[in-house]
């Protein structure tokens, strides 16, 4: 204890000078505790994004059969990782349970031309069946598109579009800001009809209100009934180029576009512990369903992606902690500097305290608690630096984040153990050097 108060003592009796010599440790171990904690701050952005609609599990078919993906999709579009192709719904003569003609025989010509089969037209009958199968409580279905909105000279580009049946408004909860949703009326009739995000509404029209107002989507005009609050707007789940989102009824985007009525199969399971074998046992009933041979339907997987995407940003704090760490070790020598300065300056002392018995241990740790005490005075005031910084740039830049930095309690506390480390390692030089002066010598040392 006695060592502690002496160290206390020589730091206080030259503020200044202690002061200087902690900028160093001060500066390394902000910049490494902030960069550490953006790096965290993504990991946990980036896990968020991932896996805050998990409950919603994506079926997408694939081409060819490898076992069925585990985990989950987020995304607007049926993605597989074996690159598998998009489904439809069945027109009006092709409604019932049967699967389309030519599923689920095996002919001669088809094993002596392995080609792979057309998707299957996935009709809403099929997926419907799923919510038979205990743990799915609802399912919607749709598809996508991307185009141009305008409104008189305002346009916004690459919005995505998505067409979305009746269920979807049961199954997915988002808020409506003003106007109403979509009504079986608008998929009877083919109305144009659309809602936008309230970001692209401000978009377009700014400050007026976008109700009622018409609206071209390509070559047609569309009029707005709806305004809602979509959280993934211009993020990462839609890229960040996207220029908002809209909805519209499915059947109108696959008219309009082209495309095929169902190409995104979701079914909902709010038991986030049942994902996995509810997910699966729900792509092998759809496959059953559509009588396909040689593909198969499967939930995508975004574990993987979410690993290595973390991996990534943790080898890229790391080199760059390890970079901004080089600053701890210019103020190790700097401590090592004033330590050996003192040294000198306490010479007399020293002799005079060997001369009433201290030992050269005793001499030695006094020595290094000072210079442990200097770099841990350094490291609390570098992470309380950290601290701020984290807190200036979670203000500023809020939005260009995926999530705030966040300083973890391992990292606070081996900020401090590390600096009190670089004490000892940049201490021992001058405390060695100190325990070995001859008293006589040191008590004539002018």
């Amino acid at each position: 204890m006695q060592n502690w108060k002496f160290a206390i003592s020589s730091i206080m009796g030259h503020k200044m000078r202690s002061f200087l010599t902690m900028v160093g440790i001060i500066i390394g171990v902000a910049s490494v505790v902030v960069i550490m904690a953006l790096g965290d701050g993504m990991k946990a952005g980036v896990t968020k994004t991932f896996t805050k609609d998990q409950q919603y599990v994506q079926i997408s078919y694939s081409a060819r059969k490898s076992g069925y993906m585990t985990g989950f999709n987020l995304g607007p579009e049926p993605v597989s990782e074996e690159g598998g192709g998009e489904g439809g719904v069945a027109s009006e003569g092709d409604q019932g349970m049967s699967p389309p003609a030519g599923y689920g025989e095996e002919t001669s010509e088809d094993v002596d031309n392995p080609i792979l089969e057309t998707p299957p037209v996935v009709q809403e009958e099929w997926v419907k069946e799923l919510t038979k199968i205990p743990g799915i409580d609802g399912y919607y279905v749709g598809n996508t598109a991307n185009a141009t909105i305008s409104y008189q000279k305002k346009k916004s580009e690459g919005v995505n579009i998505m067409g979305v049946n009746d269920t979807y408004f049961s199954v997915r909860k988002f808020e409506l800001v003003s106007g109403r949703k979509l009504n079986p009326s608008d998929y009877q009739s083919f109305s144009r009809v659309i809602m936008l995000d309230e970001g692209l509404a401000s978009t377009l029209f700014g400050t007026e209100s976008a109700l009622n107002q018409v609206v071209a989507v390509g070559d047609n005009n569309y009029r707005v009934v709806g305004i809602f609050k979509d959280p993934n707007a211009g993020s990462a789940l839609y890229g960040v180029s996207s220029g908002g989102s809209a909805l519209m009824a499915n059947t109108q985007v696959a008219s309009e576009f082209g495309t095929e009525e169902i190409s995104t199969i979701v079914v909902h399971i709010p038991d986030v512990k049942q994902i996995k074998p509810t997910g699966i046992e729900a792509a092998k009933k759809l496959t059953e369903l559509s009588g396909v041979r040689q593909g198969e339907f499967q939930i995508f997987n975004m574990d993987s992606i979410l690993e290595q995407t973390n991996q990534m940003l943790s080898i890229m704090t790391t080199v760059i902690g390890a970079i901004a760490g080089i600053s701890l070790l210019v103020g190790g020598i700097g401590v090592m500097n004033i330590m050996l300065v003192s040294v000198t300056e306490r010479t007399r002392e020293i002799g005079l305290r060997k001369a009433l018995g201290a030992t050269r241990g005793k001499i030695l740790i006094q020595f290094l608690i000072e210079s442990m005490v200097l770099t841990m005075m350094g490291g609390i005031l570098g992470l309380g630096l950290a601290y701020g910084v984290n807190a200036l740039i979670a203000t500023a830049a809020a939005g260009a984040l995926e999530g705030p930095p966040v300083v973890s309690m391992s990292v606070a506390i081996g900020s401090i153990i590390f600096s009190a480390c670089v004490g000892i390692v940049f201490g021992i030089l001058p405390a060695s050097k100190a325990s070995k002066l001859d008293p006589i010598e040191a008590l004539r040392y002018e």
